[in-house]
């Protein structure tokens, strides 16, 4: 039983992500149907997590937009993972100009809330779910990038790297060899803070209507439509908050578990005390 406990962030991320994958096949009623005779009910065998304000099922909404909420996440978070990790390992090994221009655009990403960058990229972009990925992906490449660029310096420091330098290595094969593989811990506990800031980013630009298309349930749209409505139908509000709570604390969770696991630096703490 103790295990079990243990263990609950990883079972809560694989049960959301099996919701994901089998959503379409669920016994679930239809999220898109609409019954304004019952809006706003409490749960019943019928509605078991209640209807909201247009009378659609809340369950059946929680479980279609799983889907879409972990691929906005899990994509937005991959492009800028990719798009950071990449950009600011190439400005740390190229050095000079390339450098100062790589981390000037990631600094003049930075002068705006990630929001309020999404939200101009998504009126150059077009509204979609594809836009809505890149352009949150965008947003946050420069929390991954300044990361790299932390690590690679603190690396670059270590004596290993300086006597591989001496007898030849080349800068690139030292970063994929040494700098990567000591990274990886930080880099995941940057994922995991990252990836609920893009699922909260989504529910934004849905909210102005420059995101996905408001019909589409993601757990940010559905947060947002219940929110007017919290007085009458509470419910319709917890378990969307709940969902979205439990799966960014079982991220961060995860993630620190992760990092623990795989960061050298972590284990030598670890064994010293």
């Amino acid at each position: 039983m103790s295990r079990v406990i243990k263990q609950w962030p990883w079972l809560i991320l694989g049960l959301a992500v099996v919701i994901a994958l089998l959503a379409p096949l669920l016994p679930t009623q239809d999220p898109y149907y609409q019954n304004l005779l019952v809006r706003n009910l409490a749960p019943s065998a019928q509605h078991w997590l209640g209807t909201d304000s247009f009378g659609r099922d809340v369950l059946a909404r929680l479980v279609a937009g799983t889907r879409l909420t972990l691929l906005v996440a899990v994509a937005a978070t991959g492009i800028a993972f990719f798009g950071g990790v990449g950009l600011g390992l190439l400005g740390c090994l190229a050095g000079g100009v390339t450098r100062t221009v790589i981390y000037a655009g990631f600094d003049m990403i930075l002068t705006m809330p990630a929001i309020l960058l999404s939200l101009a990229l998504m009126v150059a972009l077009g509204v979609g779910t594809g836009s809505v990925i890149l352009a949150v992906g965008i947003a946050f490449m420069p929390l991954f990038a300044y990361v790299t660029r932390a690590i690679h310096e603190r690396e670059s420091a270590a004596g290993y790297v300086t006597a591989a330098r001496v007898i030849g290595v080349s800068p690139l094969t030292i970063a994929w060899r040494h700098v990567l593989p000591n990274a990886i811990g930080t880099l995941l506990t940057q994922i995991a803070i990252v990836m609920p800031r893009a699922i909260t980013t989504e529910s934004v630009l849905s909210f102005f209507g420059m995101g996905i298309a408001p019909d589409v349930p993601t757990w940010g749209r559905i947060i947002a439509t219940a929110a007017g409505f919290a007085e009458q139908a509470p419910l319709s509000l917890l378990f969307p908050v709940l969902a979205l709570a439990l799966t960014t604390l079982s991220l961060s969770l995860v993630g620190t578990r992760l990092r623990d696991t795989l960061d050298p630096l972590s284990k030598q703490l670890a064994a010293g005390a």
